[in-house]
C-alpha cells in the first residue's frame, strides 16, 4: 500500500484530450521528466494508485498531455479527471542534486542556532519574488519563513529536514 508520506503532490489531471485516452496534466513540478520513473501515483477515492506512463508531451511549462497504459478511450480518461497526481519520494531522492519546492512539503524546519524543530512545511508560496515556506508548528501555529538560500544551511533529504539560520524575532511574529 502506498502511503501519503512516501509521495508528494506534483499536479492534477484535467479533461480528456482526444479519443485515444490522453488526459491533460496540470503540473507544478516536472520531476516526472527529470528522473527515471515509469509511473505516477493518482489519488482515486482517497486511495493512492500507481499508473504507468505510456507517453506524454508538453503543451507548455505547466501543462502536458499524458497517456497512461490501459487508458485507451475518452471515457476511461474522463474517469481520471480531477485526480491529484503524486510522485514517489524514493525516485526523487535518488537524484541528490535535484530538489523541488513541491518535494519539500512535509520536511521539518530546524533552527540552526537552537537546533530545535520549528515545524513542518505545509506549503511553499512561490507566487511572488520572495518565496515563503508556510510552516505549521507543533503547537498548531502558522509561520511564514522566507525561503532564502542565505538562510538555508543544510538540507537532509534522507531525514527530510531543512536547517535554517532564522533571524532573531522572526519566530515571535
Amino acid at each position: 500500500m502506498i502511503r501519503k508520506e512516501d509521495v508528494y503532490k506534483i499536479g492534477r489531471l484535467g479533461k480528456p484530450h482526444g479519443v485515444r485516452g490522453e488526459v491533460t496534466f496540470q503540473f507544478n513540478d516536472d520531476i516526472f521528466d527529470q528522473v527515471d520513473a515509469d509511473y505516477l501515483i493518482l489519488e482515486i477515492d482517497g486511495i493512492l494508485v500507481p499508473f504507468f506512463m505510456e507517453e506524454y508531451r508538453f503543451r507548455s511549462d505547466e501543462l502536458a498531455l499524458m497517456k497512461f497504459e490501459d487508458i485507451d478511450t475518452e471515457d476511461r480518461a474522463r474517469e481520471l479527471t480531477g485526480c491529484d497526481v503524486y510522485f514517489p519520494r524514493v525516485h526523487a531522492e535518488a537524484d541528490e542534486d535535484h530538489l523541488t519546492w513541491s518535494e519539500i512539503v512535509g520536511y521539518q524546519v530546524m533552527d540552526a542556532v537552537s537546533q530545535q524543530t520549528v515545524g513542518t512545511i505545509v506549503h511553499v508560496d512561490d507566487s511572488t519574488v520572495n518565496t515563503l515556506f508556510e510552516v505549521k508548528t507543533g503547537e498548531g501555529n502558522d509561520l511564514l519563513i522566507p525561503a532564502s538560500d542565505d538562510m538555508i544551511t543544510d538540507v537532509d533529504k534522507r531525514q527530510r529536514v531543512i536547517t535554517m539560520e532564522i533571524p532573531d524575532g522572526l519566530l515571535d511574529l
